[in-house]
C-alpha cells in the first residue's frame, strides 16, 4: 500500500501561514514518499466551525497549488461512529462521567499537563452510580473522561514511531517512549458533542488508512494520548513527524487564529502570490 498522509484543518477561522506551512510540508512529504495527501475537515466544534471558513480552506489550498482526492471527509458527518467507539470504552469501565467545570479544576489542580493547563485532579473518578444519577436529574450534563490509570493497565508500555522527514526526504524512523500519564484523565466525550479531538482523530486516521501524520510541534505530546487510544481500540498507529512551527515576527509566539494572525486571504488581497508564501516559509519556489 502506498503511503497516505493527511492535512486536517478545522474550519473555525481562516488559514494563516502556519497552516500553509503544514499543508505544503505534508504535500511534499507525501510526494517524496510516493504517496498521496488527503484533506480532512475536522469540524466537530459545531458552534465555532462555519461554512464560510470551510469554503475558504478549499479556496486557499487550491490557490497554493495543492490538490487532494475526493470526497473529502467531514467529521461532523461521522459523529455516530465516534459515539459507538466511546460506548465501547464505557462498557469496559475505561470512561467515567465528569461534571467539573474549568474553574472547578483550576481551583483543585496541583499540577499542569504538557500544554500548561491545570491537570484534572480526578474529582469525579470514583463517583457512585447514585451520585451520577442525582447530578443528571438535577440538570447537570456530564462529559466523559478516560481513566488513564486503568487504560495503561490494559495497554502496558507504549511507543511512538517517528520517521525522519526533511521536507522532501522521508527516511526510516525511530521509536520513543510515550508518557500519556502526564495528561491525566483526558476528556474523550464533550458535553456538546459525542466525541473530542483525540477520539475522532485516531478513529479517522485508521479508517482512512493514514500511514504518516505530519503536524506541528504543538501536538508533539498529544501523540502520547493517541497511541493509548489506538491500543485500546485496536487501531493501527501511523508514523508521526512533528515539524517546526511558524512564529510571529517577534519570534516568541506561534501564529494563531485566536490571536489574529494574518490570514492567507488577507495576504492574497495585499498582493502576495503562492511563490511569495513558499519563499516566506522556506520552501523552494
Amino acid at each position: 500500500m502506498s503511503p497516505i498522509f493527511r492535512f486536517a484543518p478545522s474550519p473555525n477561522g481562516y488559514l494563516h501561514l502556519g497552516h500553509a506551512y503544514s499543508a505544503i510540508f505534508t504535500a511534499e512529504a507525501a510526494k517524496a514518499a510516493g504517496g498521496k495527501m488527503l484533506l480532512r475537515i475536522e469540524d466537530i466544534d459545531l458552534e465555532r466551525c462555519k461554512p464560510e471558513f470551510e469554503a475558504a480552506i478549499f479556496e486557499d489550498l487550491k490557490w497554493l497549488g495543492l490538490r487532494w482526492p475526493e470526497p473529502v471527509v467531514r467529521q461532523s458527518q461521522r459523529l455516530e461512529v465516534y459515539f459507538e467507539a466511546a460506548k465501547s470504552l464505557r462498557a469496559r469501565d475505561l470512561l467515567y462521567p465528569c461534571f467539573c467545570s474549568r474553574s472547578d479544576i483550576a481551583a483543585k489542580a496541583t499540577a499542569t499537563d504538557p500544554d500548561g493547563a491545570p491537570l484534572y485532579p480526578g474529582t469525579c473518578r470514583h463517583m457512585t452510580d447514585v451520585q451520577v444519577a442525582e447530578k443528571i436529574v438535577a440538570g447537570k450534563q456530564p462529559q466523559y473522561r478516560l481513566d488513564m490509570e486503568a487504560a495503561l493497565k490494559v495497554t502496558g508500555h507504549l511507543m511512538v514511531s517517528e520517521p525522519l522527514i526533511d521536507r522532501e526526504v522521508v527516511l526510516g524512523g525511530a521509536k520513543r517512549a510515550a508518557y500519556p500519564e502526564r495528561w491525566g484523565d483526558i476528556v474523550l466525550v464533550r458535553k456538546d458533542v459525542p466525541t473530542s479531538y483525540h477520539l475522532s482523530v485516531v478513529i479517522d486516521d485508521a479508517w482512512q488508512k493514514v500511514t504518516h501524520v505530519t503536524r506541528g510541534m504543538d501536538l508533539y505530546h498529544a501523540t502520547d494520548i493517541h497511541v493509548v487510544l489506538q491500543a485500546l481500540l485496536d487501531l493501527p498507529s501511523p508514523l508521526y513527524h512533528h515539524h517546526e512551527l511558524v512564529m510571529a515576527k517577534d519570534g516568541e509566539e506561534k501564529l494563531s487564529k485566536s490571536k489574529g494572525s494574518p490570514a492567507l486571504r488577507d495576504l492574497r488581497a495585499a498582493g502576495w502570490t503562492p511563490a511569495d508564501v513558499r519563499k516566506r516559509l522556506g520552501f523552494d519556489v
